[in-house]
């Protein structure tokens, strides 16, 4: 069974961090390009950071740029978000997920990733 799965959320103060990790199981991430979205309530999900099959190409939405750091480890099956200098519009569930589409630029549309995890909730509040 293919999952993946999201952990590492929770409640942090403004200027705070957190790293969320995301599994995989079932199957092999370094076989994927890999994602990172989030989505806040009465919005639509956004792509946040992506990241190629080899690692070799990151992508991040304007607005995490400079904060936020995604990265993988193909050894333990696992792709990380690091998150620094939190804010409280970064409040959101954060969901990783896989792509196989391996060519070109990291993607950046829902619509281009095949595998999704659970989620899990990042809030940012004094």
């Amino acid at each position: 069974q293919v999952q993946l799965v999201e952990s590492g959320g929770g409640l942090v103060q403004p200027g705070g961090s957190l790293r969320l990790s995301c599994a995989g199981s079932g199957f092999t991430l370094d076989d994927y390009a890999m994602g990172w979205f989030r989505q806040a309530p009465g919005k639509e999900r956004e792509f946040v950071a992506g990241i190629t099959r080899s690692g070799g190409d990151t992508r991040y939405v304007d607005s995490v740029k400079g904060r936020f750091t995604i990265s993988r480890d193909n050894a333990k099956n696992t792709v990380y978000l690091q998150m620094n200098s939190l804010k409280p519009e970064d409040t959101a569930v954060y969901y990783c997920a896989a792509s196989n589409i391996l060519l070109g630029p990291v993607v950046t549309l829902t619509t281009q990733y095949n595998y999704w995890g659970q989620g899990t909730q990042v809030t940012v509040s004094s």
